[in-house]
Parts: C-alpha cells; structure tokens; sequence
C-alpha cells in the first residue's frame, strides 16, 4: 500500500515522510519494504516478533480505557536508527535479519480475545512499516468489539493515516531530545522531526486519543528550551489536559556511554511543562514517583495511584469526575479496573 512506480523500475514509497525512492532489489529505510521488479512488497506481513498481553499503561497511555489490557504485537524493522533504542533487536533488524513467527489477523484477534485483552496495540517496533498487517488486524478487532491503539515515532504520512483512521482508537507519539531537529539528525537519522507535527494533527483530524511521550537523554536530549516549546505546541493543538510523559532515558544499544536520566532533570523540565499550561504531566520509567499519579487539575487531589504500569487506587466516579471536588477529567473509555490486589504482598 501507498507505493508507485517512477519509471525505470524505480518506485516511491509513501506511507513515511522519508517517502523513499527504491530502485529495483534495494530496500527502503525501513528495511522491510522491498522493490521486486519494480513493484514494492512488505516483508513482515504477519511475521510477528511479539504477541503477548500488556497493561495499556505501559504504552504509555494513562487516560484512554485505564486498567485495560492489551495484546501487543509487532515484526522487525523501523524507519529511523534511534542509536538508544530499547528493542533495537527488533527495529534495527534489517534485509537478512528478518525473523518472527507467522500469524494472520484472524489468529491475533482470537488470541487478544482468549488472553481477556480489551483491544490490541501495535508497539514495540514501529508499527508504520507493518502498516498492512495493523490495517487488516485493526478492521476485524473493530468488528469483534475490540479497540485498536498504536505507540509510534508519528513519521507516517497523512493519507495512510486517514487510510487507517476509522478503525484506530488511540495514539501514543513518542517524541525523543523534546523534537530537537539536531538531536534527531545526529541520534536517530532523521532529517526533520517537523512532519511529526502534520501527523499528529491528521491523527487529532481522525478522532484519535494522543498522548505524548518525550524520552529525555541527558547531556544531548534535555534542553528546557525544547521542552518548553514541545508543551506550548501541545496546550495550542491538543488542549491542555493532553497527557504528557516525560521518560526516562536507560543506556542501551550503540549510547550506552550516557547514565540514566537524573530524576532531577525530569522533574525540572516536569516543571517547565506545568509551567506552559499542560496538566497532566507524567515521568516514566521511574517507579513510585509522585508524578506517575493523576492529580485534579482542580482542587489538586489525588484520583489515580500508579505503581509503575499498574493502577494501584481508584478515586474518580464512573464518568471520570473528581469524588472530591466534581470535575470531570480528560479520560475516554471506561475504567477496566485496579491492579492493587497484585500489591498485597
């Protein structure tokens, strides 16, 4: 889907801003998109890296059917190089390194429904460049009453995303280095990050949930000034109760010379996101820390207790309204549930 022929044998993709031109036995940047005698086939149809139930606060998404579980899945092969990649095992497989274990849509819907899954996620790798695989999986989730959410880097282009518009729910776009157009030529191979931006408006254009996420690196990725922009951007295009999460950086893959993230610096640049309007702002991967709650963007109450991807308590009414002061919260869905009993111990 979205590839045509330029002549030549030559073929331009475009379900990515990179739109690649892809000569005949070359692959795109994704490495999973292959010119074939002039015709661009997808590799990783159902060649699945992953298939398991997850919380859908992992993804993160705290405000979007909360307590519910997901089936996550995903293939090889990503179409940006973020040299700290967690699952750079599986994005960073490229052309002979393609592996996985053959699913059809069918099969995954039926797993997500016996696993007592409320919807599926397409994660861990870039779910862009299993575009056609996501799009046949999302359509029959819908029709088995499932909910369909994606976590991705918001590189795909607007017409695959209208495409793929009435079948999903939800979004979560990572940003990394607070969108930072050096950061992401030097760290990620990206020329630009601004298309990121159409992206998420065409995702808003299609009623889709969005949270953001931001991974802060230190030293390279952390300037308050990018952060302090990102959240304005926010506040001005998705509104101001956006759930907005500040992550976490761990050393990994080829930037394992960097320490984690100072909990500090987070809660610093945590600050400057309040500070520009945002309500919600989340840190991650920093278990029990005060700002892996809800708050009342009101009376300041405490109304959802986390302990790391787990609802631990529960102080919202069914309509997601404060029981303290009445205001409803920024929630869609319903629900599904705590996790404190898990805590007993």
């Amino acid at each position: 889907m979205f590839w045509r022929p330029l002549g030549d044998g030559r073929v331009v993709c475009n379900l990515c801003h990179k739109r690649c031109i892809i000569v005949p036995g070359a692959f795109g940047a994704c490495g999973v998109r292959y010119n074939h005698n002039g015709k661009l086939y997808t590799l990783v149809y159902g060649l699945l890296t992953a298939a398991n139930p997850d919380p859908i606060e992992k993804k993160p998404l705290m405000h979007f059917n909360p307590g519910a579980c997901v089936f996550s899945i995903s293939t090889a092969g990503c179409n940006f190089y973020c040299r700290f990649c967690q699952n750079w095992v599986l994005s960073q497989s490229r052309m002979d390194k393609i592996f996985g274990e053959p699913y059809d849509p069918e099969e995954v819907v039926k797993l997500a429904i016996e696993n007592g899954c409320q919807g599926i996620s397409y994660t861990y790798n870039e779910p862009t460049v299993f575009y056609e695989f996501m799009y046949d999986t999302a359509k029959l989730a819908k029709k088995e009453g499932l909910f369909n959410t994606m976590v991705t880097n918001g590189y795909m282009t607007p017409e695959a995303i209208k495409k793929l518009g009435p079948y999903m729910d939800a979004a979560t776009v990572d940003f990394k280095g607070g969108g930072n157009k050096e950061f992401y030529r030097k760290f990620m191979g990206v020329l630009d990050p601004e298309p990121i931006f159409d992206s998420i408006l065409a995702m808003k254009k299609e009623g889709w949930w969005i949270e953001i996420t931001n991974l802060v690196v230190p030293q390279y990725g952390d300037k308050e000034e990018d952060i302090r922009k990102l959240a304005r951007w926010i506040v001005e295009n998705l509104g101001d109760e956006t759930p907005f999460h500040l992550l976490r950086f761990h050393p990994d893959y080829k930037l394992q010379n960097l320490p984690p993230t100072p909990v500090e610096i987070l809660e610093k640049l945590a600050k400057i996101a309040m500070e520009e309007g945002l309500k919600h702002v989340y840190i991650g991967n920093v278990w029990n820390h005060p700002l892996e709650n809800t708050y009342c963007p009101r009376c300041g109450e405490l109304v959802v207790k986390r302990l790391g991807f787990y609802i631990v308590d529960w102080r919202l009414s069914k309509d997601f309204k404060c029981q303290r002061c009445g205001y409803k919260l920024n929630f869609k869905g319903k629900f599904w549930g705590s996790r404190s009993r898990l805590f007993l111990i």
